[in-house]
């Protein structure tokens, strides 16, 4: 499926102010002027990643008249962090979110979200940056999961963790060695689970983020799983414990 391209300064503008979701801005390096930097403006307050291109990466997006400046429209609604937490304790839930870090291939966002959905949690958490977008493609591999949990965008890593902290939820990070083993955490309190990159998993930096680690078990010599694989078994023991729950 196309993506649905809005194109323009100021058809981009308009939608911002708007409210629109939007899951990319492209801006043509070394363009300038008032429009662009009220786009930039916006596109900061409301987390939407921005990329500077040269202008042949805006002529392959489309032939009409871009003026330096397409977004890429998306087909979810995306809610501040904040938002959605307040919500979910509102409602009488106890919270356990998706934290998705690097993640970049679109299927294996879905199939995270589509095993979100199913065990019980109840958002997904995406960076601005380096992370797959939310297109058509994404929720289609999500089985439309991704229409029906709510979808926040942080800036960074650093900035979600310390808001889940501040709420008094707890980030479990994933490793392939050295972490508790599944059964061991407490799954039933307010929590964020935290997966890595496809090829390299979470950094010594990011891993140390989190309040605690966990390892999946498996055979020896081999301890690769697919992150959506690894996302929907850790979901399935916090759907166990707390199904368990009096």
């Amino acid at each position: 499926m196309a993506d649905q391209l809005i194109v323009g300064r100021h058809p981009v503008l308009e939608a911002l102010r708007a409210g629109r979701p939007l899951n990319h801005i492209f801006i043509q390096r070394q363009a300038g002027g008032d429009v662009l930097q009220e786009i930039l403006r916006l596109a900061r307050d409301r987390q939407v990643p921005v990329k500077l291109v040269p202008p042949e990466k805006l002529r392959r997006m489309t032939r009409a008249t871009h003026q330096g400046c397409i977004a890429v429209a998306s087909p979810i609604d995306y809610y501040e962090l904040q938002q959605i937490i307040s919500y979910i304790l509102e409602q009488g839930q106890t919270p356990l979110f998706v934290l998705a870090e690097r993640v970049t291939d679109i299927r294996n966002i879905g199939a995270i979200a589509r095993s979100a959905l199913c065990f019980g949690a109840q958002a997904l958490i995406l960076p601005g940056k380096d992370t797959a977008p939310i297109n058509e493609q994404a929720v289609k591999a999500s089985a439309g999961a991704l229409e029906r949990l709510m979808v926040a965008r942080v800036s960074n890593l650093r900035s979600a963790v310390r808001e889940l902290h501040l709420n008094g939820i707890r980030v479990i990070a994933t490793a392939v060695k050295q972490g508790h083993v599944p059964r061991d955490i407490d799954w039933s309190q307010p929590l964020a689970l935290l997966l890595g990159a496809e090829d390299q998993g979470l950094s010594e930096a990011e891993l140390s983020l989190a309040d605690a680690v966990v390892t999946i078990p498996m055979e020896a010599g081999f301890d690769s799983l697919n992150v959506s694989v690894a996302a929907g078994i850790l979901l399935y023991e916090a759907f166990l414990q707390r199904r368990a729950m009096p």
